[in-house]
């Protein structure tokens, strides 16, 4: 069995949280993140084997679907997703960046799952809609060529849900820039 993450998005607290309860419930996974997020949405972003995702985000789904406006499961996710999700990642310099904004929350992970998966590039952050009217952003960094081509895949996964807002290439960032983000 392979690791997955999946995500469920609710319009409302009370199905976020009743979902979330049925799709552990459901299945053998690990809630990474269950949240209130901007303008009252609940998230709820969850890990485990392929197939207990998907029959965990299926459960939410079809139990709370009317209060659903998002999910995605992902098989074999690209390793730099959770630290980036966690605030954690260590990217000791910046060389070209790159930053991608969507209008929900799931279509960002995917965004950044492709664009991780397309070229050398690092995850430097996932703004999953905390503090952004439920908008969300991924920044990444790397070689210009590579950044380029990460973004314009990002571009295509988020547009592909309709939900791609905006996007920017910086080829060198400004020293204080650089600093204001690490």
């Amino acid at each position: 069995m392979s690791k997955a993450i999946g995500m469920v998005e609710y319009k409302t607290v009370s199905a976020g949280i009743a979902a979330a309860d049925g799709m552990v419930k459901t299945s053998q996974i690990d809630i990474i993140e269950a949240q209130t997020v901007c303008p009252g949405k609940y998230i709820v972003i969850i890990s485990g084997d392929l197939s207990a995702v998907k029959a965990a985000v299926e459960h939410g789904r079809e139990q709370h679907g009317l209060h659903l406006t998002g999910s995605f499961v992902l098989g074999n996710p690209h390793e730099s997703i959770f630290p980036a999700i966690y605030g954690s990642t260590n990217i000791e310099e910046i060389k070209a960046l790159g930053i991608l904004e969507t209008y929900d929350a799931p279509t960002i992970i995917v965004a950044a799952d492709r664009a991780a998966k397309t070229a050398i590039v690092d995850l430097i952050e996932l703004r999953v809609a905390r503090g952004m009217c439920g908008k969300s952003y991924l920044m990444l960094t790397g070689e210009i060529a590579a950044v380029e081509a990460a973004i314009e895949q990002a571009k295509l996964a988020a547009g592909e849900e309709g939900m791609y807002l905006d996007s920017s290439v910086i080829a060198n960032p400004d020293e204080k820039i650089r600093n204001a983000i690490l």
